[in-house]
């Protein structure tokens, strides 16, 4: 979690992961303020909400889509997605990320490219 990154301001680095499941993602915030939530998970996985300012791993039990933001950046276009092998909730998690384009101020073309990543 980046204030400043390769993809300008407000990132997470990189924003887009192809995983396994069972594979753990870290989150690590490198300046305050930040945090991560998810707004799209595949059926049976569990949401998570992290501390502000404080690693965060989850475990990615379930194959799909895990959409995600740091709540107070969200605004400033600061989302990821991780790819957990098949797509398998690709039209609710799309549903989600383009609903949440619309609150998005600034980068909001991330979502476009985030899911251009998918396959």
């Amino acid at each position: 979690m980046l204030n400043a990154g390769t993809d300008g301001s407000m990132v997470f680095e990189p924003a887009f992961v192809h995983a396994q499941a069972g594979d753990t993602v870290r989150f690590e915030p490198t300046s305050t303020g930040h945090f991560v939530r998810s707004l799209a998970v595949p059926e049976g996985a569990k949401p998570w909400l992290s501390e502000e300012d404080q690693p965060f791993v989850v475990t990615l039990a379930h194959p799909g889509l895990y959409f995600y933001n740091c709540p107070p950046h969200l605004m400033m276009g600061m989302v990821g997605l991780i790819q957990v092998d098949e797509a398998v909730n690709r039209t609710a998690a799309t549903a989600v990320m383009k609903s949440t384009q619309g609150r998005i101020y600034s980068h909001g073309a991330r979502v476009d490219s985030l899911l251009a990543l998918v396959k």
